[in-house]
């Protein structure tokens, strides 16, 4: 077998909701071979059961990077790890995956982004949506709309017991808008291709179990070059309305798109990983009227049907991945868009701060 073609043999680190979707990817495809599954926790054998075990299993991630050896790390812990972590990975000669956002902070970003190049090692940042079919599409035809856009989103999450405790280990180092932010800011630039270069946003701290100097619901706002206007909310905890917490909807001179996900939109969804990704169907809104001022064409509806769940996109993911090593492709500018889509988020992260609009 070719050098090229043997499987990437990799260290998974985090065995949460994240790390265990990309470590099942790498246990069931083609490509890829588990050398070690680090967590602190107890998390890492029940993965490893869930796996069917025989995985080596290690509580500390610096000796499990020394005992296997790894081609490549995926590093799907809490944030304030990551930028230790991946610049140790690329220090030993591993490609990264790592999830978002890519650092707790703009520099840490630019930091890991520095170690990669000097590695001339690969680094794919989990920004799960850009392998999203359906996401893929609505970007498409956001396009089709016209300048300028109004992009309106949010993602709350009712969360209660276990997620819970997950979303106040989380506020520890980054709020709901940095963290679940960057993938909707990411999502705006790829729509209007414009520079942002305004955002003002605001926030509340809903519970004594959120640090002080931190907050669980946020909502920004962001101008761009162009003139397109982008909004969006987040907001984590058992206090959270599951009114409405999923509209992904954009509006150009030409009509609007809007994902209608009826089902994963619902009540009691808001806490599904699944229901995050799932799109079900677009309305595609045509805004000509004739000389009557009526609707000349009437909505477009285009059904998703046979789209990726959770595990899929990751599997898609992790695909992309090893292309990227195999065939060496060029991340410079995933990974300069990681590291913008953070800093936008951390520029709104000060706004709420400071209660001032910041200049990009």
């Amino acid at each position: 077998m070719s050098e090229s073609l043997k499987p990437l043999r990799v260290l998974v680190v985090g065995c949460g909701n994240m790390g265990a979707s990309h470590a099942t990817a790498f246990h069931t495809l083609d490509g890829f071979e588990i050398c070690g599954i680090v967590s602190t926790g107890a998390s890492k054998q029940v993965l490893n059961d869930k796996l069917g075990g025989g995985y080596s299993l290690y509580s500390h991630y610096e000796e499990a990077l020394a005992a296997t050896q790894p081609d490549a790390v995926c590093i799907s812990t809490y944030p304030d790890t990551h930028e230790s972590f991946a610049i140790t990975a690329f220090e030993q000669g591993c490609h990264v995956f790592i999830e978002k956002p890519l650092a707790d902070s703009v520099a840490g970003a630019e930091r890991v982004a520095a170690a990669a190049r000097k590695a001339g090692k690969k680094l794919v940042v989990g920004y799960i949506l850009r392998h999203h079919p359906s996401w893929q599409r609505f970007v498409e035809l956001a396009q089709q709309l016209g300048k300028p856009l109004v992009m309106r989103m949010n993602l709350n999450q009712q969360s209660s017991g276990n997620k819970w405790m997950v979303h106040r280990n989380l506020l520890q180092s980054l709020s709901p808008i940095v963290d679940c932010g960057v993938h909707y800011i990411d999502v705006m630039c790829q729509m209007t291709r414009s520079k942002p270069v305004q955002v003002y946003a605001i926030g509340a701290r809903l519970s004594d179990d959120v640090p002080a100097d931190n907050y669980n619901y946020g909502q920004l706002q962001i101008r761009f070059e162009d003139g397109s206007v982008g909004w969006y909310e987040a907001g984590w905890g058992p206090m959270m309305s599951e009114t409405a917490f999923f509209v992904k909807d954009v509006i150009g001179p030409e009509g609007s798109v809007s994902i209608v996900a009826k089902d994963a939109g619902g009540a009691g969804k808001s806490d599904n990983v699944d229901a995050h990704t799932k799109t079900e169907s677009l309305r595609f809104h045509h805004a000509a009227l004739d000389e009557n001022g009526k609707f000349v064409k009437e909505d477009t509806w285009i059904t998703m049907e046979g789209e990726p769940g959770h595990q899929g996109l990751c599997d898609r993911e992790q695909l992309y991945f090893l292309q990227a090593i195999r065939e060496d492709i060029d991340l410079t500018e995933h990974v300069q868009d990681a590291v913008n889509s953070l800093r936008i988020a951390f520029a709104c992260d000060e706004s709420v701060r400071t209660g001032k609009v910041v200049m990009l």
